[in-house]
């Protein structure tokens, strides 16, 4: 069942994608030969309003196909011969579709869930964080020099800068200050875990389960998303911190654990594995969790929403200069793998949809922004060749624009491989 709703989360980012395209091509006069839902060999297929609408045998993706887009055409409804505002509106329409639909669902989710935001709530003591100013209530709005929207934008800046100290700025009663920020670098390491994320946006505190990993020790003795790990080997925990470094102490030996469900109280028993963890940045703070209306949670989406686009826009500049990798990269059959590990990760149907609005939102964002990048093949890539053409006065001689589409054809295809083997090697060592 994970792997269907996963399949038919994709399946809407991309129809939406689709349809974006679609809806404003028949608005801005164009004809439209056909749009399928899937691929592959046609099933079925009827005709309305000069528009072929088909169903083909493979359940995955969607396509609109134009007249005059692949081709020349002489009519004058064909792609080819409409204006540039018309041919650039219908391109920027699907990457648009996107971006609604996910404002929509994240909308939705921060409504039902709550979010993260960018006020700080506790400080560990003697942290980087603490040596640079910071106090608890604070809200940091830049790092780095580059303007900080939510939570997420800390951490990936921290991440892209490898930890270099750099000035944060943060807001108190309304008057901005300055620190310098050392964070704390973490090696690469072996540690004992049993398997588990915690939710530190909890408002009561960060020892309680968002996620329970399949297959992991937590899983095997019971554990699931929700319970609030309370005492481990009779000792109590009312921390993430505290969590961490009983189970690091614990090492890898039998562990007796507590923790309450649904206001009763389950005691289990596991062994911590060993597990190789990746470099990290320590800088010691927590930012406060909210929950509020629909239109907070708007408000919220549209800056989450922005910020992931902005990530998707440095992207190139981060894989050029060595800050990100190529193997970070998700394609199709990583996102299908992603959405089917959020979802199985619920603890019942109801929060099972509740995540799926989530990583759909996600994705769906992820997938209009690098639509939008400048590059062959992409709709970024065709909205440049209509910049080109507004500015010329006249388009690239078609030699040239085949040369440009079979080059980047060629890099999306071996960039497509690359990822989908990478995509397949994080499903193999999971």
């Amino acid at each position: 069942m994970h792997l269907i709703l996963a399949i038919l989360a994709f399946n809407i980012i991309v129809i939406v994608h689709e349809l974006g395209h679609f809806l404003a091509a028949r608005r801005m006069g164009i004809r439209v030969l056909e749009f399928s839902l899937f691929i592959g060999p046609k099933l079925f297929s009827i005709t309305r309003g000069g528009t072929q609408y088909s169903v083909r045998l493979f359940p995955i993706m969607a396509y609109v196909k134009m007249e005059g887009e692949e081709e020349a055409s002489d009519s004058e409804t064909a792609f080819n011969n409409r204006p540039k505002y018309a041919r650039a509106l219908t391109i920027i329409a699907g990457p648009l579709a996107n971006l609604l639909l996910a404002a929509v669902l994240l909308t939705g989710y921060f409504a039902l869930q709550g979010y993260q935001t960018m006020e700080i709530g506790r400080i560990a003591e003697g942290s980087p964080a603490a040596a640079a100013g910071m106090r608890s209530g604070d809200r940091i709005v830049s790092y780095g020099g580059k303007r900080t929207y939510i939570p997420v934008d800390v951490i990936q800046f921290l991440y892209v800068s490898k930890g270099e100290p750099v000035t944060v700025e943060f807001e108190r009663d309304g008057s901005l200050y300055e620190g310098e920020l050392n964070p704390i670098y973490h090696p690469e390491t072996t540690t004992p875990m049993i398997g588990v994320v915690l939710d530190l946006t909890d408002p009561k505190g960060s020892n309680v389960l968002k996620e329970v990993s399949p297959g992991s020790p937590a899983e095997k003795a019971g554990l699931q998303a929700g319970d609030r790990i309370v005492a481990i080997n009779g000792i109590e925990v009312d921390s993430y911190e505290k969590l961490v470094e009983l189970v690091k102490n614990n090492g890898i030996s039998e562990l007796e654990l507590s923790a309450e469900r649904n206001g009763g109280q389950i005691n289990t028993s596991l062994t911590p594995i060993e597990v190789k963890t990746d470099e990290w940045y320590e800088i010691g703070l927590e930012f406060t969790y909210a929950k509020g209306n629909v239109l907070d949670s708007f408000v919220h989406s549209a800056a989450f929403t922005y910020s992931i686009i902005r990530s998707v826009f440095y992207s190139p500049e981060w894989l050029i200069t060595g800050k990100a990798n190529v193997s970070d990269m998700m394609g199709p059959i990583g996102m299908v793998s992603t959405i089917t590990t959020t979802v199985s990760q619920a603890p019942n149907v109801g929060q099972m949809l509740t995540y799926l609005m989530y990583i759909t939102g996600l994705l769906s964002v992820a997938i209009g922004a690098t639509n939008l990048l400048p590059f062959p093949m992409l709709d970024g890539g065709r909205l440049l060749l209509i910049g080109i053409e507004a500015v010329r006065g006249k388009p690239l001689s078609p030699e040239k624009e085949t040369v440009i589409s079979i080059a980047g054809f060629i890099i999306i295809i071996l960039l497509g491989i690359y990822i989908a083997y990478n995509d397949i090697l994080r499903l193999v060592v999971r």
